[in-house]
């Protein structure tokens, strides 16, 4: 990421204070020179400001922005050695409120318009700094869900990815977007389909840059839970049903 433009972008140099002024100044010209250069998303000044500052006012959603959840952001998106203080200074102002996250997360969106894995692994990072503190609180839940809407990810997509994350009675069906009258076989390539999606393998090939990969392999789990969960109730009711027809 660009850290080492953050302090120019986002009018440290000038005494400004409003990130989200500051952002609005730079866009226009931040997308003609994406345009101009054929430069990727993920990889602009743009991008790098609307990240951190999603993911810091996801952390105030809740009503306080904890260290925990700022420590596991610097984990996830690994801040370079000297740029620790440009990051903080743009985290802090950030997490003062929620107000127009909703903006940064479609920006997000057109930026990675070209990448719809991208969007899926950085929504799967924020969930691990959501649960950082080991609670995803109500207003971050639904923060992340307009965050998914903004993605242009589905219902289904949203809690497949959720469930990966939070510990609580989802459906295994629910995590893999199908529905229990899928058959044996219709699920098995399903299925074989998310693993291939999700695998840490394929997003690496298709670019997927390592910051946005952290989470993957948390996902992958949850996909294989999900359907050894659904095989294993499926065949404790073949053996049910067996042992009723014996009867």
């Amino acid at each position: 990421m660009p850290w080492k433009a953050i302090s120019h972008a986002i009018g440290f140099d000038t005494g400004r204070t409003s990130v989200l002024d500051a952002i609005g100044a730079w866009w226009e010209r931040l997308r003609r020179e994406l345009a101009a250069h054929r430069t990727p998303g993920y990889r602009t000044v743009a991008f790098t400001i609307a990240v951190t500052t999603l993911a810091a006012k996801m952390a105030k959603a809740d009503g306080v922005a904890l260290p925990i959840e700022e420590r596991a952001f610097e984990r996830v998106f690994d801040i370079p050695k000297g740029e620790e203080e440009n990051f903080r200074r743009l985290y802090d102002l950030a997490a003062q409120d929620i107000a127009g996250f909703e903006v940064y997360a479609s920006k997000i969106a057109s930026l990675l318009a070209d990448e719809p894995e991208m969007l899926n692994a950085l929504l799967e990072c924020l969930f691990h700094v959501a649960a950082a503190d080991g609670i995803l609180h109500p207003d971050e839940d639904r923060f992340l869900q307009i965050v998914a809407e903004k993605f242009g990810l589905s219902r289904a997509e949203f809690l497949s990815i959720r469930a990966g994350f939070i510990n609580d009675p989802c459906s295994p069906y629910q995590i893999l977007g199908v529905m229990p009258s899928l058959s044996d076989e219709e699920l098995k390539l399903r299925h074989r389909e998310l693993v291939r999606e999700h695998h840490p393998d394929k997003l690496a090939v298709t670019g997927v840059p390592p910051e946005l990969r952290c989470a993957a392999t948390r996902r992958l789990a949850a996909i294989n839970a999900a359907y050894d969960q659904i095989k294993a109730e499926r065949a404790t009711e073949r053996q049910r049903l067996g042992r009723l027809n014996e009867a």
